[in-house]
Parts: structure tokens; C-alpha cells; sequence
């Protein structure tokens, strides 16, 4: 007889097992049931309302009468629907609720003819471009601005650059300090492994474009155990149920939904932000302008996640040191990087928290 039979009883695994297939079963047959609108993620309403190359800034259909206008400012990697993910995990729709007109950037997915763009085209010329769009259909001299993770430091950078239009910055788990001490993604930068532990001039100049999957790969790298492999075991456990399972299954086609990123941006925001920490030293040079965070001196509202393995506390709570505001709030949650966006309870307490204190300001 097998050990593990001779631990447990023959008994035990046999009613395991029973069940373990009976799981998988009924797990094929919700599969089956699934088509591809199933599985659709980015669901609220919205149209277009401007252009530029492969940029599209959207706008999400209002819910209330003169809603306060909010522009959200998201990563270039991945898809910026995580904010939008599904009808009742949806900041989008959160925010709408509770009385904001929401507009959202898509970087879109860059190709060849894009490897040259850089941070200056993408922050001094899309970005200004889109903030321009929404002044102008409101009637404002300033708007206020979200920005998520990556768009966080772009928000960052824009406001420094143009104060006179942004009235209120809101940046959530926004990377701030990039040398912060066993930071995950320290090694990319070499802070950790030492300046030469990515050669990103060769990367760029061998690639063009960095790929998507590359990036994806990498990030879940950082946690190969958790991300690659127990996630997949524990899908066994939510098979049975079909909701829990299009849950999953939409967080996966939003992760491996990854576009390539312009390899001259790729390059500069690597060696400028990750490997000399140039932002909170003021040296970050963006076309003919200089980002200087003593600039940043309207209301500031900084979230960021307790238990975030992508960017750590410590890199963004590092931003109340470098700017001149003095209307400046902190708001923690405990979750992680992505449980700011899907975790129920966050999305409970979040979208109150940020439509507050826009309120009030």
C-alpha cells in the first residue's frame, strides 16, 4: 500500500479524490458555458473624445448633473481597464456614482514606427494634449488628476511642469523614491545588484520596443511561486463556482493583455527614475523642461497599498519630503499593488475617500 494510503486511510482518499474529480467536472462544464463577451473587461460606458497616433483619452458616460471633472493618468504597462475591471469591482464606476466625470487615458499599444517616442512626447505632448481636451470642454483653467502607479510619476512630473492647470493631484501607489532599500523591483534599476545589473542600452538598442511579454514575465518573477504556480492550484478551488471563475479569468486576460513600450521611454524612465534616481533629486529633464517636485505646490492626496511588493510604501509615502504643498494627505489601505483596484473593501472605502476630499477643495 502507498504511504500517504497508509496515513490518511484508504477511505479518505478515495472520498479526495471523488470529490478533487468532481470539481474538475463541473469546472470543464462552467468553461464550456463561457463565451468570449463572458469574459470582457473595461465594461462602463464611454466614448472618445480625442485622438493623437495610437493615444485615445475617453470619456465615461456621467451619472449625475455637473459632475466634477477627474482625469486619471494610468501605466504604460498593461491596460488602463484594470480601473474599470468589472461591473461590481469598477473605481470607474465607483467614482461615477458618487458624482465625478471621469476621463481616462489609453497609451495604446505602441509599434515599430513608435521605439523613438519618448518621456517628453508622452508627458509634454499626449498627456498635456489630453489635460488641454478636458480644460477646454469644462471651462477650467485647472483640472484635477489621478495617476496610477507608473502614471503617478508621469502625473507627478506634469504637475511639476504645469502647476497653473492642475488644481488638485491624486496619485495612488505611485513609486516616488526608486533606490528604497530590498525593493523587488530594484534589481531592473540595479540599486540593489549594483548600476550594471541591466544594460538597458543594449536591451533597447538589440529590441527596439520592449516587449509585453517580457515585462509581464518579469513582474511575475518577482513572485514566481505565488504568481506562477499557487494562483494555478488554487483555480482548482473555484472551478465549481462560474462567478468566481470569470473572476479569475478576467484578471488573467487583463494581465497578459500587455503592449510593448516605446524603447527610448523604456530607457529613460529605467535609467533616469530606477538606476539614478533622478526625480527626487530634481534632474529629471523632459525635452527642454526640468521636473522640480518644490513646484508641486496644490493639494496633494497620496494613496498607496500597505502590503504592495511592487512599489513599496517607503517609495511613496518618500514624496511629502520633495514637494512644496501644504494641503498634503496620506491614506493607506492593507492590501497589496492590485488589491487597490479589485479588493471589495477597498473599493468600498476608496472611492468615498478620494471623492471627499476633492470635495472639499
Amino acid at each position: 500500500m502507498l504511504p500517504f494510503l497508509t496515513q490518511i486511510g484508504l477511505e479518505d482518499a478515495t472520498h479526495e479524490y471523488i470529490e478533487f474529480t468532481q470539481k474538475i467536472l463541473k469546472g470543464i462544464k462552467n468553461l464550456s458555458h463561457l463565451k468570449d463577451t463572458d469574459i470582457e473587461i473595461g465594461v462602463t460606458p464611454k466614448e472618445a473624445v480625442y485622438r493623437e497616433d495610437k493615444i485615445v483619452l475617453y470619456r465615461f458616460q456621467p451619472i449625475v448633473e455637473q459632475p466634477i471633472p477627474l482625469l486619471i493618468i494610468y501605466a504604460l504597462v498593461n491596460r488602463p481597464l484594470m480601473v474599470d475591471l468589472q461591473e461590481n469591482r469598477s473605481l470607474v464606476a465607483n467614482l461615477l456614482k458618487l458624482g465625478l466625470d471621469i476621463y481616462l487615458i489609453d497609451w495604446g499599444y505602441p509599434t515599430r514606427a513608435d521605439r523613438w517616442l519618448t518621456l517628453d512626447d508622452y508627458i509634454n505632448n499626449y498627456l498635456d494634449n489630453c489635460v488641454d481636451v478636458v480644460r477646454k470642454r469644462h471651462g477650467l483653467e485647472k483640472i484635477n488628476l489621478l495617476g496610477i502607479c507608473q502614471g503617478g510619476t508621469f502625473s507627478l512630473c506634469y504637475s511639476s511642469i504645469y502647476p497653473e492647470k492642475v488644481k488638485n493631484l491624486i496619485v495612488m501607489v505611485t513609486p516616488v523614491d526608486f533606490h528604497i532599500p530590498n525593493a523587488l523591483l530594484n534589481i531592473r534599476g540595479g540599486s540593489t545588484l549594483g548600476p550594471d545589473a541591466l544594460d538597458v542600452d543594449l536591451m533597447v538598442d538589440a529590441l527596439g520596443n520592449i516587449p509585453g511579454y517580457f515585462l509581464n514575465l518579469e513582474f511575475l518573477m518577482l513572485k514566481p511561486h505565488q504568481l506562477g504556480i499557487q494562483k494555478y492550484l488554487d483555480f482548482l478551488d473555484i472551478m465549481e463556482s462560474e462567478e468566481q471563475m470569470l473572476n479569475f479569468l478576467r484578471m488573467e486576460k487583463w494581465i497578459f493583455d500587455s503592449p510593448d513600450l516605446a524603447g527610448e521611454a523604456y530607457r529613460q524612465f529605467l535609467k533616469d527614475f530606477y538606476q539614478k534616481n533622478r526625480l527626487i533629486q530634481n534632474e529629471i529633464q523632459l525635452g527642454d523642461k526640468r521636473v522640480d517636485l518644490k513646484k508641486i505646490r496644490m493639494p496633494v492626496l497620496n494613496l498607496y497599498a500597505e502590503k504592495d511588493h511592487l512599489v513599496p510604501p517607503l517609495s511613496s509615502l518618500a514624496l511629502e519630503k520633495y514637494v512644496s504643498s501644504k494641503d498634503y494627505t496620506v491614506r493607506s489601505f492593507p492590501v497589496g499593488h492590485i488589491g487597490m483596484y479589485v479588493s471589495g473593501k477597498v473599493q468600498r472605502d476608496l472611492p468615498p475617500a478620494i471623492v471627499d476630499w476633492l470635495a472639499t477643495r
